[in-house]
This record gives structure tokens, sequence and C-alpha cells, in this order.
């Protein structure tokens, strides 16, 4: 076993062996072990905002970071904010039980901007917690206390809440549910866009039964599925008729990326009850997640004495709300949203063109704002293939398309709910004419090889071999 360094031995002196055998010993070493034998492990250094440079020198254009990376990685004017809040500040790091200026600025600055597009939130109130699966938990208990009567959630197919307990009951996918021995509560999932089969839900449950319907305007994860635009405007009306909760994850698509501020009401003709957001917040430099609620249903569960019912040791703590606000003042200044929606527009001609050019590598591609999908075609022909051989095909395409993209400089992320898609997620403020690179090189790694059967031929026998093994023994 190596002996550990201090932080200062780490930040002069990065060795790459050492970073990869400690992760392989004491972290999730079989996520590692992958990444490793695909070439993708790292670490990266950051060359400038929007490109990071691999343990061999190759510079990549990162279009990676599941939209957690707003402005790229170590952006400098939130950098240079950070370093002045630190000298300068004198605020207490955790104020759990007082007031502060930081986290009350952005609640009111979020509740404002909300209002600014929903006017029925101009006296909403926030919760903060530390990740996008801790604001989906708050919004479920903010559910179950204001309908304490109710039974059922209602989500949707292919959504992804997240991980956490809560948050992994409405994310219908057996491979993670699996990990529940009980569900905390009831969930009706429904066809994602189908708003027919969500109304007769609704009859054939009784509306008092319901205690809400929790989606994503645009489902990220699933492989940027967007439903017909009526669909959330059907769900939103039918909700409201009949008193039940509409809860809007806005983790991805909220605070810009989507080319909207909030992608449910803005594109979908909606006015949520609850809002969950999370990843622009921290501005790729730390975590901050942010539960949006109704005054009504949020003193229904902290009202008075229960006003302790629900609590975070580090949510609201200051340096991440300071980080919070200054990422809003970067997309407003920067006029990042709307940045987003026209290069959004540009990039979804790139792929389309591609998956015209190309059929036989990918299948098919999606797009909204900065959010951009590519379906690929199975490796393998699928037909009469069981379903574990099936699924592994299904990952096993990803991965060699991520590997693909990933030698050809470009960093995507791979999809937990569409094993054959990959995404790109690039930052809101990259340059255009790297943005336009970004989309050459995807063209010129297509054009060599055409269809997914040569990402296979192309992949050295050994890889293949060791991620085979990877698969099927461990």
């Amino acid at each position: 076993m190596r002996k550990s360094q201090t932080a200062e031995q780490v930040l002069n002196n990065l060795q790459t062996s050492h970073v990869v055998a400690n992760e392989l010993a004491h972290g999730n070493g079989d996520l590692i072990k992958a990444l490793k034998i695909a070439g993708m492990a790292g670490p990266f250094k950051v060359v400038d905002p929007w490109q990071l440079e691999d343990e061999k020198g190759v510079t990549r254009i990162n279009a990676g970071g599941y939209s957690a990376v707003p402005f790229g990685d170590r952006y400098p004017e939130l950098i240079e904010f950070v370093i002045h809040y630190l000298r300068q500040g004198s605020s207490m790091g955790l104020p759990q039980q007082s007031a502060s200026e930081w986290r009350a600025e952005l609640e009111c600055r979020l509740v404002e901007k909300l209002a600014e597009h929903a006017p029925s939130h101009k006296d909403s109130q926030i919760f903060f917690s530390n990740s996008g699966a801790e604001a989906i938990e708050s919004a479920i208990k903010f559910s179950t206390h204001y309908r304490p009567k109710a039974k059922y959630f209602i989500n949707f197919t292919r959504a992804y809440h997240g991980k956490t307990t809560g948050a992994l009951n409405l994310t219908p996918n057996p491979e993670y549910q699996q990990q529940l021995r009980h569900r905390a509560f009831d969930v009706i999932t429904l066809p994602f866009g189908d708003a027919q089969a969500f109304t007769d839900e609704i009859t054939r449950r009784g509306a008092d039964n319901i205690i809400g319907v929790i989606f994503e305007p645009v489902q990220g994860e699933a492989g940027v599925l967007v439903p017909p635009k009526e669909f959330l405007k059907n769900i939103d009306e039918l909700c409201k008729q009949h008193g039940i909760l509409t809860i809007a994850d806005e983790i991805q698509t909220g605070l810009g990326r989507s080319g909207y501020w909030f992608a449910s009401i803005e594109w979908g003709g909606m006015d949520p009850d609850i809002i969950a957001l999370a990843k622009p917040l921290g501005g790729g430099l730390t975590a901050t997640g942010a539960t949006i609620a109704r005054r009504k249903i949020f003193g229904k569960m902290l009202g008075g004495l229960h006003a302790k019912q629900q609590s975070n040791t580090f949510g609201g703590n200051n340096l991440a709300m300071a980080i919070g606000l200054k990422s809003l003042d970067i997309l407003e200044q920067g006029n990042l949203v709307e940045r987003a929606r026209l290069l959004g527009e540009r990039g979804n001609k790139r792929l389309d063109t591609l998956a015209k050019d190309y059929p036989g590598l990918i299948s098919e591609t999606r797009g909204f704002g900065l959010l951009f999908a590519a379906q690929f075609a199975p490796v393998t022909p699928t037909r009469n293939i069981v379903y574990g051989p099936k699924q592994l095909n299904s990952e096993f395409t990803g991965l060699l398309a991520l590997m693909m993209w990933h030698k050809a400089g470009v960093l995507g992320n791979f999809s937990l709910n569409a094993h054959r898609t990959i995404r790109l997620t690039p930052a809101l403020t990259m340059p255009e004419q790297m943005f336009d690179e970004m989309f050459d090189r995807l063209e010129a790694s297509a054009k060599e090889h055409r269809t997914s059967w040569r990402m296979f031929l192309r992949t050295n026998s050994k890889t293949v071999l060791k991620l085979a093994n990877f698969a099927l023994f461990s």
C-alpha cells in the first residue's frame, strides 16, 4: 500500500500511476477498471474551460460532465470570484441555524427568476441540499406531507430522478431498482409522452389517490427524449383540475442547458407546483441542489414547530450559495440561455446530417438546446437474442461509441437509461469555433468507421477480450 500524500503534494506533484492505482484499490475499483480497459480512466488536466488533457498529453474537447459543468472546467470568471470570496468574505461557512446573506440572496434571486416565467411562484420558498437526488428527496417529502391521504406517485417510463432511496423509487429502471428490498411508496409508471394514458389512469385510480406526478420536461438519461409539446400542458391542466401536485425535475433542463430557464414552463406551458434544480447551480465547482415549492406546500411540512423536520448539514452553505449566485450572474450577463438555444439548433443540424450520411453507424439523433444524443446502430443484429445478451450487446455498442468519440478527440456522456446512446453536453460558454470543431471531429470519425460493426473491428482485440471478461465475470 503506497503512502498517501498531503493536499499540497497532490497539487504540486500529480502522478497518474498513483491516482489510478489508489482508485482501483480504495474507490469504485470496478468502474475505474472498466474505464482503464477502455482507455478513458484519466486523470485529466484542465487545458482551458472546454478542453482536457489526458495522462499521455492528448487534448480533447470536453462535452461530458452530465450537464453539471455549465461554463466548462475552472471557468476563469468563476474561479476569480471564488478566490475573492475566500480572501475577502467574513461569512460563516455553515449557517445552519442563522440567517445568511448568501443563502437569502440566492433564494430571492431564484424565486425572482422563476416568477418572471411563472408569476404564481412570486412568494415560493426554497430548500437547499447537495445534489439533484437530494432535491428530489425533498420534493417527495413536501408532496407526501401536502397530500397525506393520497397513495400514489406517477412517473414515466425511462425517467431518471437519482439513485438515493426515494429518488430510485421514481427511477423505473430494473437494473438500478433491484437494490430496493422494499418500495418506500407506491408508484405508477406510465408511457412518457402519452397524455391519454395519463388521463385514463387518473380516472381509474381516482384523483384523490394520486399524490403527484413527477417528470423531466426532456428525459436526459433516456437519451434526450422530447415529448409531444402538448403533453406537459395537458398533464398540468388535468392535475390542476383535480388538485394533484406537479413536480418538475429540471435538474438537467433548468437554468439554461435546454435553451430555457425552465423548460417545463417556457416550452411546456406548465406551472409546476414543485421544481427541482441542481447541476448548473454548482458552476462545475461544487454540488448544490434546490427544491422550490409553493408557500402553502412548503409550510405544510416546515410550518411552525415542524420547521426542523427537514434539515441538511451542508445544504445552503455559504460557499455553495455564493457560487450559485455567481453562476446566475454569468448565465444572465452572458445571455447564455439564448445562446444555448441558438447553438443547439446548429448542433442538431450537424448530428442529423451524420445520421443521414451514416445510417449504419448512427440510427437516430435527438437534441434540445445543448442536450444532444446520438443513438448508435447495434454492433450485432439483435433479432432472436435473449434479454441478457441483447442488453450486453446494447451496452457494448454504447461503450464502443464512447471510445470511438474519445479517440476522435471528444469526451461524451454514457446514457444510464439508453445504453446505445451517447450524449453531448458541451459548456454553454464553448467558443463557436471549438463547437464547430467538435462536430468536425465527430464527422471525421463517422466517415472513418461508417458502421457500428467497424467500431468493433477497429478496436484492439485485447481490449475487446478484456472488456468481455470484465462484463461476464466481474
